[in-house]
């Protein structure tokens, strides 16, 4: 069944086809306009990549313009308390909310892989914020392993069950803001040792005087695991290193 999903789209810079596809899933209350931005900036050292931003599936319950992937309690006590470890905890437990959208965004990610005429490991999802949680959420239980998922500002659902659930393994690269009010850098180094602990390759990146955002410094980082991933000279058996 094709999946519902589509968004804004930015073609490979050469070729006649893409041998690689970058899979741009954008933040709560936002749309796939948010992200494809990147798309030209990524192109310079991506060239034969394609990029996707589908648009989530529902209207934003807290910003109607926008979107969302799934519902989020923004006037949460969590969340309230300004408490960085209980917003940690609060986020991952939306294990079962990423569980309802999740076959839809499979679905979307197999159509566009066969239209391409591509295979899993060509494949690789950059989120932002809550498209983070749902790229580490999907991203790890495909039936063959994505080229890479890169997560700005994001956090892990269900870390605690996610060493049994992985059928996929996957370097990740995740990238946070210390300045971040929206979803603390802890969450990050939270989903880094759930990660690790999983057996999966990950390095982190904290852009120093950065909020709920993307600063250049990141842009940079992704852009060199993505070319590192495509090129395979970083797979899911190979480490990445950290950086401050």
């Amino acid at each position: 069944m094709p999946s519902p999903l589509d968004g804004p789209r930015h073609p490979q810079a050469r070729g006649d086809r893409p041998k690689q596809l970058v899979v741009l899933l954008h933040g709560y209350g936002a749309d796939g306009q948010d992200l494809i931005g990147l798309a030209p900036y990524l192109a310079r050292s991506l060239p034969d990549a394609a990029f996707v931003a589908p648009n989530a599936p529902e209207p934003c319950d807290m910003s109607p313009m926008g979107r969302q992937w799934f519902a989020i309690d923004l006037d949460d006590p969590a969340r309230a308390s300004g408490d960085p470890k209980q917003m940690v905890e609060r986020y991952g437990a939306m294990g079962s909310r990423a569980d309802q959208v999740a076959p839809m965004l499979h679905a979307f990610l197999d159509q566009e892989r066969d239209s391409h005429g591509l295979q899993d490991r060509d494949v690789a999802l950059i989120g932002f914020s809550q498209g983070t949680m749902l790229s580490l959420h999907v991203g790890l239980r495909r039936a063959a392993p994505l080229a890479g998922i890169v997560g700005f500002s994001g956090a892990l659902l269900g870390g605690e069950t996610l060493a049994q659930e992985i059928t996929s393994a996957a370097p990740v690269q995740l990238i946070h803001g210390d300045h971040d009010d929206m979803v603390p850098a802890l969450a990050m180094f939270h989903a880094a040792g759930a990660l690790g602990h999983a057996g999966l390759p990950v390095g982190f990146h904290v852009s120093a005087g950065t909020g709920h955002g993307i600063a250049p410094d990141g842009i940079e980082v992704a852009t060199s695991f993505l070319t590192s991933v495509f090129s395979g000279r970083l797979t899911a058996t190979a480490g990445i290193s950290t950086a401050l």
